[in-house]
């Protein structure tokens, strides 16, 4: 991973960063709270990191785009990157740091943050949510040449289940889990497993992500005969009973021109920061985002789903209160 700059909050909020490379420490020496607390305009230079996931996946494009929307509609006063990580478990972990100030989560693993269950039993995480943002879908791929129909014929395969500490990672982990199946698993980036997938050094990937996925596009566009996408609606209430943000869902068959639609299952995602974040940053960020929605579709088209009635919709996640007021103004 390339080193990234972080620089600490600074919208009405004062605070004196030690900066470190992506993944390393980050120490607050002082913060001083905005007088207004209903403001919502960023008045002094303002830079943040946001943690996005891997280079070939939604979060990263969604990311770039919205840290070029930033710039632009604060006129350079947020200025704004998009690291690449390995997502949501992670990302949640460096916001806690200080690493991070904005950070991408699917919402199972954000549930799981704010009830300290899961990857962050037992201690609860002090995050709040930006925006509810995109519904991804579990996606799992397969050779055609290894005879695989089922979750059930997973066991004993070499399966990759997403990079470490991330969303994915837990997803995969909790559907093999369900379907009471060992497998090889190979924590591996996107761009490792559709390789390994397309050489035949891996049967099947697990990913969690909004449809389309540009890696996924790349495998069905150049190996579509060879690889086909696995049906696992039937463990969803099992799923459930783990984490109640699985919804059922699906894949299109025009998403990867598969032939036919693959039901499957969904979780939604939500843009994360501090609760400790200045309120008139978490609107402006929230606001931005709602007033460039068209240009992060054109990024994406898993942003055409977000929406001004959706967006404050963060379940057991709590809406960060300048976020809220964000919402609000624009209804």
């Amino acid at each position: 991973m390339k080193p990234n700059r972080v620089w600490g909050l600074a919208a009405t909020v004062s605070v004196l960063v030690l900066i470190a490379a992506c993944g390393g420490q980050q120490n607050t020496v002082s913060t001083e709270l905005a007088a207004d607390p209903g403001s919502c305009e960023v008045t002094r230079p303002t830079r943040i990191s946001i943690a996005t996931g891997n280079a070939s996946g939604v979060f990263y494009a969604l990311g770039g785009g919205m840290a070029e929307a930033l710039g632009r509609s604060t006129g350079g006063t947020v200025r704004a990157n998009a690291a690449e990580t390995g997502a949501s478990v992670q990302n949640i972990e460096q916001l806690g740091t200080g690493d991070y100030q904005v950070a991408f989560s699917t919402a199972d693993t954000a549930v799981d943050a704010v009830t300290g269950t899961g990857s962050f039993a037992p201690d609860r995480r002090d995050v709040v949510a930006l925006a509810r943002l995109y519904t991804s879908t579990v996606q799992v791929v397969v050779r055609n040449d290894r005879a695989i129909g089922s979750l059930a014929d997973l066991a004993g395969k070499r399966v990759s289940t997403g990079s470490p500490r991330s969303g994915t990672e837990v997803v995969a982990n909790r559907l093999l889990e369900t379907a009471n199946v060992t497998a090889h698993a190979q924590r591996l980036d996107l761009g490792t497993s559709v390789d390994g997938l397309r050489d035949g050094s891996l049967d099947a990937l697990i990913w969690v992500g909004g449809l389309p996925t540009p890696a996924l596009i790349d495998l069905f566009s150049s190996a579509g005969d060879q690889v086909s996408m696995l049906d696992i609606s039937a463990t969803l209430p099992a799923m459930r009973r783990l984490n109640g943000a699985y919804e059922p869902g699906g894949v299109p068959a025009e998403v990867y021109g598969t032939g036919s639609s693959t039901p499957s299952i969904a979780v939604g995602n939500v843009l994360l920061a501090r609760s400790d974040i200045d309120p008139a940053l978490s609107c402006v960020v929230t606001r931005t985002l709602l007033e460039n929605l068209d240009e992060l579709a054109a990024v994406n088209r898993a942003a055409a789903e977000i929406t001004i009635e959706t967006i404050a919709d963060t379940g057991e996640v709590p809406l960060a209160p300048g976020s809220r007021r964000a919402v609000e103004s624009l209804r």
